[in-house]
């Protein structure tokens, strides 16, 4: 035959030969070949399995290594933000007051700095000068960071609770519109509290 093999009616002896036989000759036909023709060491194609291109894997990967840095950085800034931007900040500071408390000695003496100025700036229940000293610090505050506000005699209200101006000299020169209908809230809503009164009372 062309492949080599007899034909006809053959014993178990002669068939397991045969085959001994082939398989030498197939081997030796393979190695043969050229390794590269049989893609030995080639690289491995990726294609996109909707159109078919050739995939560039080392671009995705770069692409897909800046997308979790930008993803990381976003979640740990709302992480931030849902923690809250001043609970935060006072986190912070804490840790960085107890880290300056650690690197100093255990024991505390009496021109300790730090402890002065702790204990001078905690507010104490009845202390007299309490008062005054929020008033200075008010004060200070409002020169450096605030406009001047009104100080005068309680304004009669109005439906947007804005203050007047702080230069105003407490005349009230509406059309009376405001009052009126801050009465006409107060009669209505006097009006409901009795009728639920009146239908309640009977149970």
């Amino acid at each position: 035959m062309a492949s080599g093999l007899r034909a006809g009616l053959q014993n178990a002896e002669i068939m397991r030969e045969e085959n001994r036989k082939a398989q030498i000759r197939e081997n030796k036909k393979f190695a043969e070949i050229n390794p590269e023709l049989l893609g030995k060491s080639a690289e491995t194609v990726f294609r996109d399995r909707k159109t078919g291109n050739r995939r560039d894997m080392e671009k995705e990967q770069v692409e897909n290594q800046k997308d979790e840095a930008k993803k990381a950085k976003q979640k740990e800034r709302y992480s931030a933000w849902g923690k809250g931007v001043k609970q935060q900040e006072l986190h912070n500071s804490r840790l960085e007051e107890d880290l300056h408390e650690i690197s100093k000695p255990l024991a505390r003496y009496h021109d300790d700095k730090d402890l002065d100025s702790m204990l001078r700036s905690q507010e104490r229940e009845g202390d007299p000068m309490l008062a005054f000293l929020k008033k200075k610090s008010s004060d200070t505050v409002h020169k450096k960071n605030q406009r001047p506000v009104y100080k005068g005699p309680p304004a009669p209200p109005n439906r947007f609770s804005i203050l007047p101006g702080y230069r105003w000299d407490g005349v009230d020169r509406s059309s009376g519109f405001e009052k009126d209908r801050f009465a006409r809230l107060a009669s209505s809503k006097a009006v409901e509290t009795d009728a639920y009164k009146w239908s309640v009372e009977d149970m």
